[in-house]
């Protein structure tokens, strides 16, 4: 299962990570408003856990920006305002669960779960371009028409899953290593590049026909190979 967690405080951000990765869940950081939007665009999650308190956006405001892309996603705030008030405003604004700070990660462990097991979460999901497909919930690629998957490790498939989400629309670079690493990980600086070249190698080792394109300073994106996108490699 995959998680947004959208978190401003890079200590707090990191344990909650960790903890959660303990449990099997999947994670992906954004400090800002605006990052989680745009993590939004690239992944489909399963959960989103939501600091109210952001340098950017109104944690509220962001809440109503989110339920826009995805009227069905569970978003469990997690934040330190503690008064009954701001729980009735936030239960309100449409979010489906609400823990204060500070909180045990048991209890938010099993308040994932709980939200995880209402009908209508973690709906199956097929990601297609050219004859490779993604199936984002039993995390494997394949090629159209064939039972054999991708050999790709768990970041590789994170690569290609944000990538063919885009749909042929550039991954900025500093978002997928938001994305990818968490708070207190060694990150080279040319860690999401030698990912790409392991996903490039092993989709064309595999006779897939969709391409992944470097847009120098600014990211990638991937097209089927007919498809040309200007001002890439």
């Amino acid at each position: 299962m995959r998680i947004l967690l959208i978190e401003d405080h890079t200590r707090l951000a990191g344990f909650i990570r960790k903890g959660l990765n303990a449990a099997q869940f999947d994670v992906d950081l954004a400090a800002k408003g605006s990052d989680a939007l745009e993590n939004f665009e690239c992944v489909r999650y399963d959960v989103v856990i939501l600091d109210l308190g952001l340098p950017d956006i109104e944690g509220l405001d962001l809440l109503d920006e989110l339920r826009a892309k995805d009227p069905a996603i569970p978003v469990l705030i997690l934040t330190s305002r503690v008064q009954l008030a701001d729980k009735i405003q936030g239960l309100n604004a449409g979010a489906d669960d609400y823990l204060t700070k500070p909180f045990a990660m048991e209890e938010l462990i099993a308040r994932l779960h709980a939200l995880l097991r209402r009908p209508g979460a973690a709906l199956g999901e097929t990601l297609k371009i050219g004859n490779l497909e993604l199936d984002v919930v039993a995390r494997e690629a394949r090629l159209a028409g064939s039972n054999q998957p991708v050999p790709l490790s768990r970041r590789e498939l994170s690569v290609l899953e944000q990538l063919m989400r885009r749909g042929g629309k550039v991954a900025p670079k500093h978002l997928m290593e938001q994305s990818l690493y968490g708070a207190g990980e060694d990150l080279s600086s040319n860690s999401v590049e030698v990912l790409v070249h392991r996903v490039r190698k092993k989709l064309t080792d595999s006779g897939a026909n969709a391409t992944i394109h470097t847009v120098r300073g600014i990211g990638y994106l991937m097209t089927a190979d007919e498809e040309s996108p200007i001002g890439s490699s």
